[in-house]
């Protein structure tokens, strides 16, 4: 069973112009995304920078409201919730950001930081309440000791480890980690990579890992879902999809990545001319056909649905 589910998803934000401020448009962050997560697996959501995957993880934490589409979260719809009706669920699904610090208040130390969650949703106070966090310090390789300690005397990837044990003090079942480990030295990315899956093998977590690097991708994913302008255009597991990618933009991704999967080396490489498209005016039909070097007339007028191709894969494209 999935924990989280997520429905044809959409996002406009409106754009208003003219002397009395009319709606004139909208931009299309998120266009129709579904996907499932299950218990104890990692869904990899990669892309360029503005493709909307961000905005994809605050729809779901319920940050921002959908437009449409429907956030299913341990079976139940929370799509309508307000944020009285969504408190009960919050300890339920948890975010990592992707600078910790900028969520962290500077007054406070990280003890108290940290255990702010037990308090606020009544699950241990005064001794109890200390007792966990400090055994939530040691779960993330950080000293106990350090509890009398404020953000500012950590490293990025301590305070990145404090973030993961904030997200952790209240035993969600999902946890949308936003780019957690872009901001870190490439030694110490690899260490919080693998804390996360520890932790994940240890509780069961089910991750939404959203990131633009395809090395980390392929670290820590399960499975990974392909975005362009608002869109997934790709989903497979990480095996088929570095092996046999589909999709025309993501073989020009896995091109363009600084550390290529060696066995395609002989293969053609893909090369995407142009610019990516405004989200306010995203072109009609396949909305990558304006760079992709195989469009055809049908890609410039019909939308491609995202349709199993394969067993677990699933592609975007009129030419699959």
């Amino acid at each position: 069973m999935s924990v989280l589910e997520v429905d044809r998803l959409v996002k406009h934000f409106p754009i208003h112009g003219g002397l009395l401020q009319r709606r004139v448009g909208a931009v299309k962050a998120v266009d129709g995304v579904s996907f499932a997560i299950a218990k104890g697996e990692t869904l990899g959501l990669v892309g360029e920078s503005g493709c909307g995957k961000s905005t994809v993880g605050k729809t779901i934490l319920k940050l921002i409201e959908p437009t449409s589409g429907r956030i299913v979260l341990g079976g139940e719809d929370i799509t309508a919730l307000k944020p009285g009706g969504m408190w009960p669920h919050r300890r339920r699904i948890q975010t990592i950001f992707q600078d910790p610090y900028s969520s962290m208040n500077p007054r406070l130390t990280s003890g108290t930081i940290v255990g702010e969650p037990l308090e606020n949703f009544d699950i241990a106070h005064g001794k109890e309440r200390d007792e966990r966090v400090a055994r939530l310090f040691a779960r993330v390789g950080l000293r106990p000791d350090a509890m009398r300690k404020f953000a500012h005397e950590f490293s990025d990837g301590q305070r990145q480890r404090l973030g993961i044990a904030k997200a952790l003090s209240v035993n969600p079942d999902v946890i949308v980690a936003d780019e957690p480990v872009s901001a870190l030295d490439v030694s110490v990315q690899a260490q919080v990579l693998n804390l996360l899956i520890d932790l994940q093998e240890e509780l069961g977590l089910a991750y939404l890992f959203i990131s633009h690097d395809l090395a980390v991708m392929r670290h820590i994913s399960h499975r990974i879902a392909v975005m362009y302008l608002g869109r997934i255009v790709e989903l497979a597991t990480k095996r088929e999809l570095f092996a046999t990618p589909l999709h025309p933009y993501t073989e020009a991704l896995l091109a363009a990545a600084t550390a290529p999967d060696p066995r395609r080396a002989k293969r053609k490489r893909t090369i995407v001319q142009g610019d990516v498209p405004s989200p306010a005016k995203p072109p009609p039909g396949c909305h990558f056909h304006t760079r992709c070097p195989y469009a055809v007339a049908d890609c410039k007028v019909t939308s491609p649905p995202l349709r199993e191709v394969a067993p677990g894969h699933h592609v975007a494209c009129h030419l699959r």
